[in-house]
Order: C-alpha cells, then sequence, then structure tokens
C-alpha cells in the first residue's frame, strides 16, 4: 500500500520482453533508496505495484506480467525514460496523500495541460466506466501521485498540479496527449459498490450516493 506521495524519481535502463507476453524492468534509482530495499519489497513505478526481484547496486530489477503492461503505460517505457517511484508505506508513517493500491484502473489521456497560478491544470479524458468513480473534492491517483479531483464534465476531470508537485515528479514534464496510469481512491470504489447493493442507482443524485458513503 502506498500514499500517492512521491519522493523520488527513477530512471529506466532497460525493458526486456518474454516469449510468453511478460517482462523484466531494470530501473535506476538512488543509492539512499537501494539501500533500503530487499527483494520481495513492493514498490510503486508510475502508480503500479511491483515486487522487487533482484537489487543489484543501484539498479531494482521487476518482473511484469501481461496483464500488468496491457493495463498500464509501463509496457511503453524504453531506456532513459524517467519514472515516479514510492516505497510502500510502513505502519507508523505519515499518511500525507491517500491510500493508494498500486492497482491501475485504466490509463487515460492528457486531453490539456495550462498555466494556472504558480502551476498548472491539467484535463484528463475519462472513460464511461470510471465516471461513477471520480467526483469533484475526491481523491485520484495519476502515475502514482496522490491528486484532489477539481472539476468533473462528461469524459474528462480536472487536477491541478502546484509546482511542488510539477517538480518533483514526472507530471511536470508531460502535456497533452501523453498517458499517465489511473487509479480510483478506493473509497469511492467501495462507496459505488454498497449504492449497488443496496439499490442505490450510481446515476442517481447526489443526496443517493452521499447516502451510500455513510453505510
Amino acid at each position: 500500500m502506498f500514499t500517492g506521495l512521491i519522493a523520488h524519481i527513477g530512471r529506466v535502463v532497460s525493458q526486456e520482453r518474454d516469449a510468453l507476453g511478460g517482462a523484466r524492468l531494470l530501473i535506476e534509482v538512488a543509492a539512499a533508496i537501494a539501500e533500503g530495499v530487499t527483494p520481495k519489497d513492493s514498490v510503486a513505478i508510475d502508480g503500479v505495484c511491483l515486487t522487487v526481484v533482484v537489487n543489484d547496486a543501484r539498479r531494482l530489477a521487476f518482473d511484469v506480467v501481461p496483464e500488468t503492461l496491457a493495463c498500464s503505460t509501463l509496457g511503453t517505457l524504453r531506456a532513459g525514460d524517467t519514472v515516479n517511484l514510492e516505497l510502500s508505506v510502513r505502519a507508523g508513517d505519515r499518511l500525507g496523500g491517500h491510500l493508494v493500491y498500486g492497482h491501475v484502473d485504466a490509463t487515460a489521456p492528457i486531453l490539456r495541460k495550462t498555466e494556472e497560478g504558480q502551476g498548472h491544470r491539467l484535463v484528463i479524458g475519462l472513460s464511461d466506466e470510471l465516471r461513477d468513480y471520480v467526483v469533484t473534492k475526491g481523491f485520484i491517483a495519476l502515475d502514482g501521485v496522490s491528486l484532489t479531483v477539481a472539476a468533473t464534465t462528461a469524459g474528462r476531470f480536472e487536477v491541478a498540479l502546484i509546482p511542488e508537485t510539477a517538480a518533483r515528479t514526472t507530471l511536470g514534464r508531460k502535456g497533452r496527449g501523453d498517458r499517465v496510469n489511473l487509479e480510483i481512491d478506493p473509497v469511492a470504489r467501495y462507496a459505488v459498490a454498497a449504492a449497488g447493493r443496496y439499490g442505490v442507482g450510481t446515476a442517481g443524485s447526489r443526496e443517493e450516493l452521499a447516502w451510500a458513503y455513510e453505510i
């Protein structure tokens, strides 16, 4: 489990595909990160929870199965690309973002990026399958970064990037046409499931969905 607060940027060394459709992903990280990681540890790479299989000095290796490659942007990574990296949260750590599982729901396109105040506003495309899970002022994880939904409209939602987030994560370098890994807020996932279980339509009124959150 993660918090969506990215403290480190890694660099892709290589991605080698195997005969069965999977891949071995090799990421170079800071020495301080490598020293604290052992095989079998969970690390989020661009918001995708992966298991360390080899720690060779400053290089961490991960096995990525076909399902993960199909559901995320990891399959498009090339040598030299940078990725957001977060170590799994420990009991007692500060939870400054929100609970992020590292289970990507879909990839989504950046439709627009504009300057706003000291930071930027991103407009992200949203599929019909996920629209009930994304609400204004709710949480969302993009490439593993915990963000607050600033606005929602048909087929899209918006988030605001403060300068610190833009500087410390790869989102500051991405723009229109780039795709990001999207993970909905786990609370929204369970609330919508509860609404359906108790006969509350997910396309119903805000009052109905608020009732579901209180169950």
